[in-house]
């Protein structure tokens, strides 16, 4: 249990489809302190959400949606309440909650969190976990401890009784133990927005990394 945060009894209620039909600046705070379940062949996982980013589609140069619709990142127009998994540096995945209303893209990047059921499958996937707080801390990371890949993208959370992925209400943290800043990695002109939310020293969160542009080799 982490010093100082709220461990009120967990409220396993299903968050409804309304909730991500809402702007992402909206969405992207208020699912701090949410449950994550993810469900599979070999066991169930559930994560308290500690760290997470909004991205806002084509009115944000950090989007993948900043320049429109492609065969990639269509399913980040709608309808909300899906997951938007994409493959990054050719070795990890990401994973994402889309919200906002349908035709308008965008979503709300996972990127930290602190399992609390099925920490001992999630140690198989992570085995260079120094410990349990590192499982899932970390976008990519998170992905390899939950066992998402592109199989998942455009999954519903609402697909029946089971989905693979759904968010329960959990228990969202008090305002004054949430932060926001910069994302992590983002250049350009989406560098600068304060679109990272995470909850006040929890030892799951990521550390911040601002954008570093790649060297090209010279020849």
């Amino acid at each position: 249990m982490t010093k100082g945060l709220d461990r009120t009894p967990l409220d396993r209620t299903p968050l409804p489809r309304d909730f991500f039909d809402r702007s992402v600046l909206d969405v992207a705070p208020d699912l701090l302190g949410r449950t994550l379940v993810r469900r599979g062949d070999e066991g169930t996982i559930e994560l308290r959400l500690t760290e997470v980013e909004a991205y806002a589609g084509e009115v944000d140069p950090g989007s993948h949606a900043f320049r429109g619709r492609t065969a990639r990142n269509s399913v980040m127009f709608g309808p909300p309440g899906h997951t938007y998994v994409y493959f990054t540096y050719g070795m990890w995945h990401c994973l994402n909650l889309v919200c906002g209303p349908e035709g308008h893209a965008s979503g709300v990047l996972l990127r930290a969190g602190e399992i609390n059921v099925g920490a001992g499958l999630a140690r198989v996937r992570r085995v260079s976990a120094r410990n349990d707080k590192e499982l899932a801390k970390g976008p990519a990371r998170l992905a390899t401890a939950l066992d998402v890949d592109r199989t998942l993208n455009g999954s519903d959370l609402f697909d029946g009784p089971t989905p693979a992925l759904s968010v329960l209400h959990g228990t969202p943290p008090s305002r004054d133990q949430v932060r926001s800043g910069p994302r992590t990695g983002v250049g350009g002109d989406g560098a600068h927005q304060p679109w990272r939310f995470w909850i006040d020293s929890d030892p799951t969160v990521s550390p911040y990394r601002a954008h570093a542009p790649r060297r090209r080799r010279a020849k």
